[in-house]
């Protein structure tokens, strides 16, 4: 999978996982910043920084969902 390169796409992206729209440009510009960081620290590449704070993230709304519904 392509790693979204913008905030823009990182938004859209984290709407269809279920972030808020009203929060979704916030948190995407949050999740850039730190898989640059996350990037750096692990010496790997920014796309998987990014996919592995992508895959945390959809674990943390698949368990409120769940949480939610309970």
């Amino acid at each position: 999978m392509s790693q979204p390169n913008d905030n823009a796409d990182l938004a859209k992206l984290l709407t269809t996982m279920g972030c808020p729209e009203a929060k979704a440009g916030e948190m995407a510009a949050q999740l850039a910043k730190r898989s640059g960081q996350l990037a750096v620290e692990r010496n790997i590449p920014r796309e998987e920084a990014t996919a592995h704070l992508l895959s945390l993230m959809r674990q943390g709304w698949a368990a409120k969902e769940q949480n939610d519904a309970d």
